[in-house]
């Protein structure tokens, strides 16, 4: 099967001893037991997803076992063998979801590997909460966070915050010390605002554009900070409804290729047909891809990461090895996995993706297990 998608690309075949890669050689034709053909499809680095709140019919939120299974197999579907359950937290209510998520972290859900939490919020900018709902808002403060960590209990991989908020620096500089990833988003900042954030610590950014003040010649606001850094990865969704097409081809114009990581921002809907759901009790509509809540309010994404990674390339011009870099190298880097996940290369996990001659997903491999295969 060939690696990439490049004209140096060639035909190998993987060997794979307890779910990691131990050897990768040259094509060699003729049967081989216990063997995956792939019959010179593509094969890719596994997909890797940090912000979906739910997919298959099922939410983060719903906080059973069952769905998250859902999730993980609706991700697989897509060519994701890993991602992020991506939530809120209320303070004061039941956040059994996040116990649940955070005891199904590395357990084996029939498809994608839960890798961790990202919850966005709840230290936010209520200006700015977009699809978050108030009750899922609070001030910044270390004993709020301390619940927060207890209840995840060491699977937080990443955080969205508003900067500006009074008290965000320190819940900052206690998630770097935790070793969570602290993510700009949901914010009000101004520039200089969103720089004393980068100092504290936040290395990342939530759905870039989506959530935060406008570029303006008078007033900068946080875009023209994260731009002008060196270091933050960004999340893009290039649906071409949450970022105009020129937006993101703006943004691989300018943008180190490195710092770019693709998101679904999936909902409930996804890999489900159009029509009415609901997040946080709160119905949605699923139309083509995109989620609104009935008053209109962008919510995020129906949309599959093949699907994501297909609209990166027609929208950005870039190749699929660079549209896959957004999607698997990337985030793997981001996640600190890179030792195990993001490429395919002796000693990382055998998590891949085979693209049909269309890019069509064939199958997904987690661990060295097919997961999902073309019907």
């Amino acid at each position: 099967m060939p690696i990439g998608s490049s004209p140096k690309s060639v035909e190998v075949s993987i060997r794979v001893q307890e779910g990691v890669i131990n050897e990768i050689q040259p094509f060699l034709r003729g049967p081989k037991q216990g063997a995956l053909d792939a019959e010179g499809r593509t094969i890719a680095p596994g997909f890797i997803d940090v912000h979906i709140q739910g997919a298959g019919g099922a939410d983060v939120l719903d906080g059973s076992e069952s769905a998250l299974k859902k999730m993980s197999r609706t991700c697989a579907r897509f060519g994701v063998t890993g991602f992020l359950a991506t939530t809120v937290f209320k303070r004061g209510s039941d956040n059994r979801h996040l116990e649940v998520a955070a005891r199904n972290v590395g357990r084996d859900l029939g498809g994608a590997t839960l890798l961790g939490i990202h919850l966005e919020g709840p230290f936010i900018s209520p200006e700015k909460r977009g699809m978050i709902t108030m009750d899922c808002i609070t001030d910044p403060s270390l004993s709020v966070l301390e619940e927060i960590e207890r209840l995840t209990d060491g699977t937080l991989s990443i955080m969205t915050i508003a900067p500006e908020l009074p008290g965000s620096l320190e819940v900052i500089g206690k998630l770097v010390k935790e070793g969570t990833i602290a993510s700009f988003g949901h914010s009000n900042a101004t520039y200089e605002e969103t720089l004393q954030g980068f100092e504290a610590g936040i290395t990342h950014v939530t759905h870039l554009f989506n959530a935060m003040p406008s570029l303006h010649h008078r007033a900068p606001g946080p875009l023209l900070a994260i731009f002008r850094a060196e270091e933050p990865s960004v999340q893009i969704i290039p649906d071409g409804v949450h970022l105009d097409p020129r937006i993101l081809k703006f943004i691989f114009d300018l943008l180190d290729k490195k710092r770019c990581i693709t998101i679904t921002d999936g909902m409930q809907g996804m890999g489900l047909p159009d029509g009415t759901y609901v997040y946080n009790g709160m119905q949605y509509e699923s139309r083509k891809g995109t989620a609104r809540y009935l008053d209109g309010t962008l919510i995020g994404t129906t949309r599959g990461m093949i699907q994501m990674v297909l609209l990166l390339m027609e929208y950005a011009d870039c190749s699929l090895e660079v549209a896959i870099q957004t999607v698997a190298e990337n985030p793997a880097r981001l996640l600190r996995t890179d030792h195990r996940k993001g490429s395919i290369a002796i000693g990382k996990d055998a998590d891949f993706v085979i693209l049909d001659h269309d890019y069509s997903v064939w199958a997904t491999v987690v661990g060295g297990r097919v997961v999902y295969r073309k019907s």
